[in-house]
């Protein structure tokens, strides 16, 4: 990002989460997917995989797992809370300089490298949210999953993982850290 940089995000604008969880392609060095993998690697004996198709497998469930929880927090946000900005298609930010050494902390933990700290300017709307409060990646029910997903609508009570949502018009005002 650049000083006086100006974004513009609106709900038909996707973000690098949309496009993480739905625009992305795993497939092995032959262009196999995950489905035609499983089908020509099951037989009598079970799934058997080499290490490029376990990897293919594996990064594919991580992310349509995510995809779904991202799905029915976005299913819920319209329903019940649709004065919200979209988590696909807004700009993710924290309050706090504190707040943002904890998200560093988090995206470090993924080797996810951070390349700036910056300080903007909004005119839009925002969400204040808890990280922790979203739905978990993992094989519980749907119902249970839509019932997290409300609680996380319902905003930031609890401070553990604080996410500021933030959508319209939003400038660079100072750059704080270049990594």
């Amino acid at each position: 990002m650049k000083l006086g940089q100006v974004i513009h995000f609106d709900e038909n604008q996707p973000n690098t989460l949309y496009n993480f969880f739905f625009e992305k392609n795993q497939v092995n060095t032959q262009g196999e997917d995950f489905i035609q993998i499983l089908q020509k690697n099951f037989n009598c004996d079970g799934l058997q995989l080499n290490a490029e198709d376990t990897e293919v497998t594996v990064k594919y469930v991580d992310q349509t797992i995510r995809a779904i929880r991202e799905t029915i927090v976005e299913m819920v946000r319209l329903q019940e809370f649709p004065e919200y900005p979209s988590r696909l298609s807004c700009l993710y930010a924290a309050k706090t300089y504190e707040e943002v050494l904890k998200w560093k902390a988090v995206f470090e933990s993924y080797n996810r490298k951070i390349l700036q700290i910056v300080k903007l300017k909004v005119k839009g709307n925002y969400f204040e949210g808890d990280g922790e409060l979203l739905p978990q990646a993992d094989a519980i029910p749907f119902s249970q999953k839509i019932e997290q997903a409300k609680a996380y609508w319902n905003g930031n009570k609890n401070n553990e993982l604080p996410e500021l949502l933030i959508n319209g018009k939003i400038e660079v005002i100072e750059i704080l850290q270049n990594n």
